[in-house]
């Protein structure tokens, strides 16, 4: 097979992320008397004979009117990258400015734009977290061999698995031993990778995650949700503003007690605290990191609490479900078992060693059902192509970095006025795509050391930053797993956004009213991942932007519904396309407000685009090279429903 043929697979959707892919898509098919061979199924896919959804539309790939498109896109995509790159050059008068940020680079003897410190966090510590990925996976390898669970954990796939049960277990009780085997290895490697990574400041964590596991355990059941809610939400708030409780401050706390009394004693005990502090593991700022935590722990509160409604029945038998093959979502929605929610498995959860830096988020009951359960998706190929193009996106960030200095342009301190308005334009481009990337590397890093340990979370990025027209699209497919966190944890339980939640307490509520609250639904989620973020209030204005840039979206949307345009595909696409024009231009605003240049410095972008005549006839030159850009998203997800594929973003 040729080389592009393993192009096509690494960045297949199947290796980004099965979930997507229709069961008879799959690249790993299981071999069964009573189906087609996996020549023939490859023949039929070949042949594009897997059943398209009802929505589809005929290609327009080789109309007319998209070689006007791939004309456009042949001029506008090489000038995209040469512009920044020609103000990055050493021979660009403003150079001298930014050069101070730059660091030494590897690639054709340029520099590399190193300065923003939380890719560099990760950049620099690469070669020492690749390390962390194989050897993490080997111990437990080590640790399954020493005590032999091959012997007593293999569940029986299917009539064509000759494997048998071993041990004389069932099926369900060697897949609660695997899940026990697992727990053990991870509670131990838990341990020992939070003391690494904090010192002593383990010792804080472990605290504050069992404070939340009482919360669950020990209340009254109709105070759980609201002491969680209220708990969480204020470790956000007390972690940033009392910087991770270094014991030098408790100390100094303890000490001004006038029981304690004065002079040796206090300073003994406020040096003691500082002799603690100074034992803060690899991280000292253990609060930093432990946002992405607070999520699994309302994860496994919530999970808990909803448990406990449905104990009488069992919810695999009423529908007649496999626990071996489950979806997604009923992994998601089915409780574990009224066992599974003891410490050991909630400790060895929220603290799980390869999604606890970053995640991606998973809730408490897909990964028990996984312990229990691998996942068909989780297989030495996929993987190797997944590692493979999460190695090809480094190169990717590697390249932009050595070659277009827009972080650094941004953080000199600019005079914007200096330069074209494309080149403003071009330069805030990069800097949302540098954002784009920095998170997209550690999410897929972090997600690659799961999937090496058997374990497959959502994948955070399922399209590319410049693959986005739709505000409600883009944040379904930006920080997916977090998106779907919000829905189930907070979007639902507010009541959503569709009109099936005017129905309360069996009456009907006003239409208007229920956009009223869908509409204060939306404004509370977008608070919360706001304050989540970060306590700042560039980021509180960030998440708002993204609500009022909804809202044309939604009206829209609702007044010019497809049905209407049944016979006029064309126009009712044209018309999308003009609303994803400026669908993408707020995208690019409110990001850049919330990530990049804040609120002063998307002001001063806007002046320096707009405030020439050559500045508004670029401007009308973008949003129709953005038109275009438009139209090929809207092809491209219809190519997808051709192939039986809906991502919903």
């Amino acid at each position: 097979m040729s080389w592009l043929y393993y192009l096509k697979q690494i960045y297949s959707l199947d290796t980004l992320d099965a979930r997507f892919v229709p069961k008879e898509a799959s690249n790993e098919v299981k071999i069964d008397p009573a189906q087609p061979t996996p020549e023939e199924l490859k023949t039929k896919q070949d042949a594009g004979k897997f059943s398209s959804l009802p929505e589809a539309q005929k290609s327009r790939w080789r109309e007319p009117e998209f070689f006007v498109h791939y004309l456009i896109f042949a001029i506008c995509v090489p000038l995209m990258f040469y512009t920044p790159y020609e103000v990055s050059q050493a021979s660009d008068p403003r150079y001298q400015k930014f050069e101070p940020l730059l660091s030494p680079g590897w690639i054709l003897g340029r520099k590399v734009d190193n300065s923003d410190a939380q890719y560099a966090s990760f950049r620099d510590n690469i070669p020492y977290m690749a390390i962390l990925l194989i050897l993490h996976p080997l111990l437990r390898k080590l640790y399954d061999s020493f005590w032999r669970s091959s012997t007593y954990t293999q569940v029986k796939k299917g009539p064509g698995d000759d494997r048998g049960l071993t041990q004389g277990l069932s099926a369900s009780a060697a897949a609660d031993a695997r899940m026990e085997q697992r727990i053990a290895f991870d509670s131990y490697f838990t341990l020992i990778f939070i003391a690494a990574l904090y010192g002593v400041s383990a010792l804080k964590i472990l605290f504050i995650v069992y404070l939340n596991y009482k919360i669950a355990k020990d209340l009254p059941k109709s105070y759980v949700p609201a002491a969680t809610w209220v708990f969480n939400v204020g470790l956000l708030f007390v972690n940033e503003l009392s910087h991770g409780y270094p014991f030098e401050r408790i100390a100094a706390l303890v000490s001004s007690s006038p029981s304690l009394g004065a002079g040796k004693e206090q300073a003994a005990l406020v040096n003691w605290g500082r002799w603690l502090d100074s034992y803060g593991g690899l991280i000292p700022r253990w609060e930093v990191l432990f946002k992405i935590t607070t999520l699994r722990l309302i994860s496994f509160n919530f999970d808990y609490y909803w448990s406990l409604d449905s104990r009488t029945s069992n919810h695999l038998e009423k529908k007649q479900l496999d626990p071996s093959s489950l979806s997604e979502r009923d992994r998601v929605s089915i409780p574990a078992k009224p066992t599974d929610y003891t410490f050991r498995n909630y400790f060895a959860y929220t603290l799980y060693s390869p999604l606890y830096i970053a995640g991606p988020v998973l809730t408490f009951n897909d990964y028990v059902s996984q312990l229990r359960y691998p996942l068909p998706s989780i297989t030495s190929r996929r993987i190797l192509f997944y590692g493979l193009r999460f190695l090809l996106t480094v190169l990717s960030m590697e390249l932009i970095l050595h070659f277009i200095y827009a972080v650094a342009i941004s953080k000199a301190d600019p005079d914007w006025s200096t330069y074209t308005p494309f080149q403003l334009s071009m330069l805030a481009y990069f800097n949302l795509h540098i954002i784009w990337l920095k998170l997209l590397i550690p999410w897929r890093f972090f997600r690659l050391w799961a999937l090496c340990d058997g374990i497959d979370p959502p994948e955070n990025m399922v399209r590319c930053m410049s693959d986005n027209y739709s505000a409600l699209g883009f944040w379904r497919s930006w920080h997916r797993s977090l998106n779907r966190w919000i829905v189930r944890y907070i979007f639902i339980p507010l009541g959503g956004s569709r009109s099936a939640a005017g129905q309360t307490r069996g009456r009907c509520e006003h239409p208007v009213w229920v956009k009223v609250r869908a509409g204060m639904n939306f404004v509370a989620v977008f608070t919360f991942v706001a304050l989540w973020h970060d306590i700042q209030l560039r980021l509180l204005a960030w998440g708002w932007l993204i609500v009022l840039f909804i809202l044309p979206e939604v009206v829209a949307t609702q007044l010019f519904p497809r049905r209407k345009f049944k016979d006029q595909p064309d126009l009712y696409r044209w018309l999308c396309g003009i609303g994803a024009v400026g669908n993408i231009m707020m995208m690019m605003a409110a990001n850049l407000v919330g990530f990049a240049v804040g609120l002063d410095g998307l002001k001063g972008l806007v002046q320096g685009i707009a405030g020439s005549w050559s500045g508004v006839v670029f401007l009308m030159g973008a949003c129709g090279a953005l038109f275009t850009g438009a139209q090929v998203m809207f092809e491209v997800r219809e190519e997808e429903k051709r192939h039986g594929i809906n991502m919903k973003c």
